[in-house]
């Protein structure tokens, strides 16, 4: 039987996109659209594994009052529901995306507030749900009352089941995850240059600093370190190889969640093992594909690879690094 996989989001969200010809501040505007979708980074990649075929499980922290939008997209989708639920309601997050600027401001509302005894919930239904050999994605921010170190003791936990960590997350609970020193590093981590730079404690100008750093948390043992560097694409340092891919550019219908579209991507091709060069090829293609979607979503599978095909890739010297 297929391992599915699981993705742990701890602070969701309901997204709500606006769409405006231009957004100029300090003035009325008039929306074009409005969407809302149930969101958070490990729901979105649980959403675009589910359009890829792959079996997947939503878990981590969810309010119980406003949980409709979730559970309709599980049923939708084919997602089994692992949230534990808490009493209130799951943060909203109002994204404004701008057609004149192509580009999209967020404004991240308050959300949830979570315990220790929350937490426990949490690690205890991994301990159900966690097959050996899983992949598991631990993903976003984490939810006021919660310490800096929850994913780190999650990763623990899921080192101790049997399961590859895949961890996207950033500042201090990134750091955390990235500080421990008993062998439960994330197999994976996918920041982008500014979450490097933040982990580094230093600006990294250029792709030799960028490659130093990740080949740095390749020798701590991460055994695969993504750096996403928007439109130029992203750098993917694993067993002393370093690859960069791209694509060329595109007008994006929505760049809400393409990150996350990429993460999907990776995990799709680690449930596979594939070589760098493919997982450098889908992922980018997973994110690529969801520009030209509303919400987290792929197109059809011929479309996607289509754009595997096209990404291209140039190897990278580690040598003295």
């Amino acid at each position: 039987m297929t391992i599915p996989v699981l993705t742990v989001t701890l602070n969701p969200a309901i997204d709500q996109t606006i769409t405006l010809d231009a957004l100029r501040p300090g003035t009325v505007h008039r929306a074009k659209a409005v969407r809302h979708n149930a969101g958070g980074k490990g729901v979105n990649v649980a959403s675009c594994l589910a359009d890829w075929g792959v079996p997947v499980i939503a878990g981590g922290l969810l309010g119980a009052a406003n949980a409709a939008p979730f559970e309709a997209l599980f049923a939708a989708k084919g997602i089994a529901d692992g949230f534990v639920r808490l009493t209130g309601e799951t943060r909203t997050n109002i994204k404004i995306a701008d057609l004149a600027g192509a580009d999209t401001t967020d404004i991240n509302l308050p959300g949830l507030t979570a315990d220790a005894a929350a937490l426990e919930r949490v690690r205890q239904s991994l301990r159900d749900l966690v097959e050996p050999g899983a992949l598991v994605l631990l993903a976003g921010s984490l939810p006021d009352g919660l310490p800096a170190d929850s994913y780190a003791t999650l990763a623990a936990d899921l080192a101790a089941l049997g399961a590859r960590t895949v961890l996207d997350s950033s500042g201090a609970p990134l750091a955390a995850a990235l500080a421990v020193t008993d062998g439960t590093l994330p197999y994976c981590v996918k920041p982008n240059r500014h979450e490097l730079e933040d982990w580094a404690g230093k600006p990294l100008p250029g792709l030799p600093d960028l490659l130093a750093a990740a080949r740095d948390l390749n020798r701590r043992g991460v055994g695969v370190v993504v750096v996403s560097l928007g439109a130029e694409g992203a750098l993917f340092v694993s067993g002393g190889r370093a690859v960069q891919g791209r694509l060329p550019a595109v007008n994006p219908l929505s760049t809400v969640g393409a990150g996350d579209a990429m993460v999907a991507g990776l995990i799709a091709a680690f449930r596979r093992d594939c070589p760098l060069d493919k997982v450098a090829r889908l992922s980018i293609a997973f994110a690529v594909a969801k520009l030209g979607q509303f919400g987290p979503n792929l197109p059809d599978a011929e479309t996607v690879r289509a754009l595997a095909a096209q990404v291209a890739l140039t190897d990278l010297a580690l040598t003295g690094l």
